[in-house]
């Protein structure tokens, strides 16, 4: 019965921080393809209105995008932020 405890220990030992990488993995490839949405959604509104882009936030009024932050954040992305990236 010991074996057993000290081998789940073991196992939980090693799946724990892979998960914890994972989960950060995710939520970075999360908040590059959001920025890589709406840097296209910035393109799509600049054709169709014929004018340079603001602010991200016309692009929600617009309905162009749901949402401006990164999945996870409450912080709001700028276009200043959304060139820093290129």
């Amino acid at each position: 019965m010991m074996i057993v405890l000290v081998i789940i220990s073991i196992l939980l030992l090693i799946a724990i921080p892979n998960l914890t990488k994972n989960q950060e993995m995710a939520e970075t490839k999360g908040c590059e393809a959001t920025k890589e949405l709406i840097k296209a959604q910035v393109a799509a509104y600049e054709i169709d209105k014929g004018k340079k882009l603001v602010s991200l936030e016309e692009l929600m009024s617009e309905g162009y995008v749901d949402r401006i932050s990164c999945p996870g954040s409450d912080v709001d992305l700028t276009l200043e932020s959304l060139k820093k990236n290129n």
